[in-house]
């Protein structure tokens, strides 16, 4: 199993259950703008949600290209700044679930390419503060990838759940039910 065949099931799944959780807060009381919505935080220093999900869509799309090796693309760029912004301008559920289904597409692209780097390939991750991490590929994914975007998707889950948005841990977890063994679903 290559890199990229980790990174991608988890990012398409997970993704498809953030775009399901904010489709259940749009058919609920916040409806599609749902501007005090995206515009909560958990804490007064933490991003708001519109940047909890562009951040996940950030780390999901950087990556697949990093385990690729190739440039990361431009609607990184343009996510990271709407995130940085979103405090002034989070912008609205569906602008969210936008943002979610280019990023499900670009992953379903990225995956499609078998263009891979060895897991023990060197790579150098720099974040925008100039800190430089040194890493396998292997590493990266591990350490970084995978954590970073489920810290933005939890933050996510948690403040659509703190907002009152009706989620529960069979939303979190929606694609294991295709795995679920016929007959064994408890009753109601």
């Amino acid at each position: 199993m290559n890199l990229a065949d980790i990174l991608a099931p988890t990012y398409l799944q997970m993704l498809q259950a953030l775009s399901g959780w904010l489709e259940k807060a749009a058919a609920s009381d916040f409806g599609e703008e749902g501007a005090a919505l995206t515009s909560a935080r958990l804490a007064p220093d933490m991003f708001p949600l519109s940047t909890q999900i562009r951040f996940a869509c950030v780390q999901a799309q950087e990556g697949m290209s990093r385990v690729r090796g190739v440039p990361l693309p431009a609607s990184v760029s343009v996510l990271l700044d709407e995130g940085r912004n979103a405090g002034e301008h989070p912008g609205s559920i569906a602008d969210a679930r936008t943002r979610i289904a280019e990023t499900i597409a670009f992953v379903e692209t990225a995956a499609a390419d078998v263009r891979q780097i060895a897991p023990s390939a060197p790579l150098a991750h720099e974040l925008p503060q100039g800190m430089v991490f040194d890493l396998t590929a292997e590493q990266y994914v591990r350490d970084w990838a995978l954590p970073q975007f489920y810290f933005h998707l939890m933050t996510a889950y948690t403040i659509l759940r703190a907002q009152g948005v009706d989620l529960g841990k069979a939303d979190y977890v929606a694609h294991m039910f295709a795995y679920l063994r016929p007959g064994t679903l408890p009753a109601q």
